[in-house]
Formats: structure tokens, C-alpha cells, sequence
């Protein structure tokens, strides 16, 4: 199996934009959510490697994707013409997408948009929730801690992230103990609490704003999977999902674990993962 990384920059109008590659065969682009980079798919991307070359990305605006000039305000268009980019750059499409929350949403949109460059889209937990039946109440909460990061700070609005995640201050984000995080583990978990800031002020209305374009996604020839979490049931992302598939007349397809399921589950997510790509 080949698990070598080979890590990379492309140019892309206003940033850099930095990947890691792993593996040998089709291509398979995966995008991380909100304030997370690369780092986050270590366990998938090796457990994927041998059936795929796996690409993991850090968003613009996160960890070592930085703007060449001033940050600017996430923008999901801009977030998935530079996958455009990276794909085109490769000479490899059209790709494999997976995407999980904000980087699923990013996924849908480059599905909707450049539909020539993606042949899968795996969408995991999008937090699409204009599509939900609450959604003014759901997209209230996301102002409420965009509020509280400007009147308290990161950790309140971490706090209250969690909550309505549906992990209560543990999971990936959270990070487990150090002592049971590989020195690669700690290094993504560090890039991505120095993201926090970017991601409460810039990231994270944008994301959980962003509405799906059903009509261009159901004309696509692109195949569009929505994962949901087995552990998941009933928390937002969860039932955005559901609300996803529903607009688009399919059922959802369980995968392990929850919200960050790829990351404690890796090895029986990426066995799941392959099966749908």
C-alpha cells in the first residue's frame, strides 16, 4: 500500500491553495469542513490509498491555504472554482468527491457548477439548512454564535458549536487526549484551533447559508450520494442530510460513526466510502 504523502501548493485567483496526495488510482478529491484541513483525513486517506490517489485539501483561508493579500470572507463559490482549479491542474478529471459539512457543501456546489470535473459526489452531513423545515430557527442558532465570538470570544462559541453539533465539546474538533494522538494528529489539531477565528467571523455563516442548487444537481450527469452518520440521527447535519436527499429523490446511505465519523472510524468508513465511489 502506498501511504507516502507528497504535499503540494497550486495558485488560484487571490490564495494558494496546498494538498496532500496519497495512493495510487482514480482520483478522489476530499474536503474537509468548516475550521479543519488535510490533517483531518490521515486515517481515511491511508485507509483509501490503495484504491484510490487520494487528494486532501485545506480550504482557502485555512492552515497553509493562505490569501495571497487580505482574508476574505469565506465565499463558497470561490471555495470550489479552486477545486476546479486543482482538478484541471491534475489532468485527472472528471474526479472522485467526497466532502463532510462545510466541505460537502463546497462539494455541492462544485457539482452544481462544474459538473464536467466531478463523476461522484459523496455529500456527508451538509449543513444545507435553508432545506430544513426549521430552517429560519436552525440558521438562528448559526448568528447566535457569530454573535457570541464577537462579544465573548472563540471558546464560547466553540462551547455552543458543540452543542448544536450534537458532540458536546468532544470529537474530532474537540480532539481526543493527547496521548492517544499521533504527532501528525496533533500537528492538524493545533492548525485547526488557530483556524477558529476564521472560521466563527468568516466560515461559518457562509457555509450553513449556502443553499444547494436542486435543479442544477438533479440535471447534472454527476452521481450525487448523501451520507449520514448511524450515530448521527437527529442532530442538524443528520437531518440536513436527509432533507438533501429528499430534495433530490433518493435515500440517504449510512456510514459509520457520526459527524466525524471518518476520523475514530476510518478504516470501516473508507470500506463504506469506496463502495458508494
Amino acid at each position: 500500500m502506498t501511504t507516502d504523502i507528497q504535499s503540494a501548493s497550486i495558485t488560484v485567483p487571490g490564495a494558494s491553495l496546498y494538498y496532500e496526495q496519497r495512493g495510487t488510482g482514480p482520483v478522489l478529491i476530499l474536503i474537509p469542513g468548516g475550521p479543519q484541513d488535510a490533517g483531518v483525513f490521515n486515517g481515511l486517506a491511508v485507509a483509501l490509498a490503495h484504491r484510490f490517489t487520494v487528494i486532501a485539501i485545506d480550504p482557502r483561508g485555512n492552515s497553509r491555504s493562505g490569501f495571497t493579500g487580505e482574508a476574505e470572507p469565506l465565499s463558497v463559490d470561490r471555495a470550489a472554482d479552486d477545486i476546479a482549479v486543482l482538478i484541471e491542474t491534475l489532468g485527472e478529471g472528471p474526479a472522485r468527491v467526497f466532502g463532510t459539512s462545510g466541505g460537502a457543501q463546497i462539494g455541492l456546489n462544485l457539482a452544481a457548477r462544474h459538473p464536467d470535473l466531478v463523476s461522484v459526489l459523496a455529500a456527508h452531513e451538509p449543513p444545507a439548512l435553508h432545506l430544513l423545515p426549521d430552517a429560519e430557527e436552525a440558521l438562528a442558532v448559526d448568528w447566535e454564535i457569530h454573535e457570541i465570538y464577537l462579544t465573548q470570544g472563540t471558546d464560547a462559541a466553540l462551547q455552543k458549536f458543540f452543542e448544536i453539533a450534537g458532540m458536546d465539546g468532544e470529537g474530532e474538533e474537540a480532539g481526543p487526549p493527547p496521548g492517544e494522538m499521533s504527532e501528525e494528529d496533533m500537528a492538524s489539531f493545533a492548525r485547526t484551533e488557530a483556524n477558529m477565528p476564521y472560521f466563527f467571523e468568516h466560515g461559518m455563516k457562509p457555509l450553513s447559508e449556502y443553499e444547494p442548487d436542486i435543479a442544477a444537481l438533479l440535471a447534472t450527469d454527476t452521481r450525487i450520494v448523501v451520507l449520514v452518520g448511524e450515530m448521527s440521527e437527529g442532530d442538524i447535519a443528520h437531518r440536513s442530510g436527509v432533507a438533501l436527499a429528499e430534495a433530490l429523490g433518493q435515500d440517504t446511505v449510512s456510514v459509520p460513526g457520526d459527524h466525524v465519523g471518518f476520523t475514530f472510524m476510518a478504516e470501516d468508513f473508507a470500506n463504506k466510502l469506496a463502495g458508494v465511489l
